[in-house]
């Protein structure tokens, strides 16, 4: 390695290492990084500011905020609000139930809107149901973890759903339409797999007793308190409308059209926002994510900083010009992606790995490559609590609910509760990911 690589590689993994362990001061960790890394870049003649500020892939940042202002009128439009009871209802009270309608509607939500807002709608929910009909230790850890981890598998499945999908959709590496037939199916079969593990092999309700008049109250006790949550139509069907007239867009549009992603986002944010004026106008000035924002910049130009040293290109030719068999390199690819986004978090790691995938699609298949990267992503931000921001946000939620035991005792929702839940999840996740690339390479 050169100096250059070096250097920018240290404040690289030790910025990606500090943002990890004190998550509430990420935002001034990578943008102290990011200043240092155009300094450092600077010095050693590898890039200037002004060509790495060129190099930010700002249709991935038009994305984002176009997908946060809809995902904030879906939530001001109380229509999963409406769904969470009625995953209630469905549910019946039955702790085997909840665990599976609740963990169901989160996959399905998290792929529309983002996870710390599909969290936010449904969690709460399920969190006071529980704490109606009693609860054990063992079952809170297997159930909310479950369920956290649905929400990231439905952040993948679609390439509006989470951050390492967008990446993938921005960038133009991969078509809306293509990434959806091929992560939803893959994103699907690993969540029934888990479901299937847990439901039937765990078993965590096995120890809870059954009150079938104690689980019928809960039920309608949950009705009672969201009976007069109603749908807001007048923001709910136009906002419906424009997504799938965005939906249509991505999936009909052909390249040579020059309708890029960015613009059909931009042009689907702003028109959701005129039609609900009242209530866009509040999301802009509450519910704008300028943190987010700022963070994925910074993260950006740190990432384009180091890579202006050739570092991931050498570690990619490397992996590539190796006497190795092409499914030894992408498994090994996607096993470090898996753990590095265990170590380091969902966004950081797939906005570095991805500069290596890049290389790696020169000479295999690129769905193998970014499909499987993003798989391998949700593994590791299903691993650790502290993996995606969603998991802090999860305990959080938890400790705010003060569920109890038969005893009186508080159950928590922490790291070393959720890790059994995590592993197994890796587990699996990770298997998957490695089967679709295996597959997408012989196909």
């Amino acid at each position: 390695m050169t100096l250059a690589q070096t250097a920018l590689t240290g404040l690289l993994l030790a910025a990606l290492l500090a943002q990890a362990i004190a998550p509430s001061l990420r935002v001034l960790i990578v943008l102290s990084a990011s200043g240092v890394a155009c300094l450092a870049a600077l010095v050693l003649g590898t890039a200037t500011p002004k060509s790495l500020l060129a190099a930010v892939p700002w249709d991935v940042l038009v994305i984002l905020v176009s997908l946060g202002a809809l995902s904030s009128l879906l939530a001001e439009s109380r229509l999963f609000d409406r769904l969470a009871v009625a995953a209630t209802r469905a549910s019946r009270g039955d702790p085997a139930r909840i665990t599976i309608v609740f963990a169901g509607v989160m996959y399905l939500v998290s792929g529309l809107v983002n996870n710390l807002t599909a969290l936010l709608l449904v969690m709460p929910v399920q969190l006071t149901l529980l704490g109606l009909i009693g609860v054990e230790r063992r079952y809170v850890a297997w159930s909310l973890g479950l369920v956290l981890v649905a929400c990231n598998l439905g952040g993948a499945a679609t390439p509006i759903g989470d951050f390492p999908a967008i990446l993938l959709l921005g960038g133009g590496r991969m078509s809306f339409s293509g990434y959806l037939a091929l992560a939803g199916p893959a994103t699907a079969l690993a969540f029934a797999a888990l479901l299937a593990v847990v439901v039937l092999l765990v078993r965590p309700a096995r120890d809870i007793p059954a009150d079938p008049l104690s689980t019928r109250i809960s039920c309608a006790v949950i009705e009672a308190m969201h009976r007069r949550v109603l749908v807001r139509r007048r923001i709910a069907a136009p906002t419906a409308v424009v997504l799938a007239l965005m939906f249509a867009a991505w999936t009909l549009l052909p390249p040579e059209a020059g309708v890029g992603p960015e613009l059909v986002c931009w042009l689907g944010g702003i028109a959701a926002l005129a039609l609900a004026p009242r209530t866009g106008e509040a999301i802009l000035r509450r519910r704008f994510d300028a943190e987010a924002v700022l963070f994925l910049l910074a993260m950006f130009v740190m990432v384009l900083a180091v890579r202006s040293s050739g570092l991931f290109e050498a570690l990619a030719r490397a992996l590539v010009d190796s006497s190795w068999p092409l499914e030894l390199q992408l498994g090994l690819f996607l096993l470090l992606a898996g753990v590095a986004t265990a170590v380091f978090s969902a966004g950081p790691s797939m906005a570095a790995l991805l500069e290596v995938a890049d290389v790696l699609a020169r000479q295999l298949p690129g769905d193998a490559v970014y499909v499987g990267l993003a798989l391998s992503v949700c593994a590791g931000s299903s691993c650790l609590l502290t993996a995606a921001t969603s998991g802090p946000l999860a305990q959080a939620l938890c400790e705010r609910a003060d569920l109890r035991d038969s005893a009186g005792a508080p159950l928590r929702f922490g790291f070393f509760e959720f890790l059994p839940v995590g592993l197994l999840s890796f587990v699996i996740i990770q298997f998957g990911a490695l089967a679709f690339a295996g597959w997408a390479l012989l196909r």
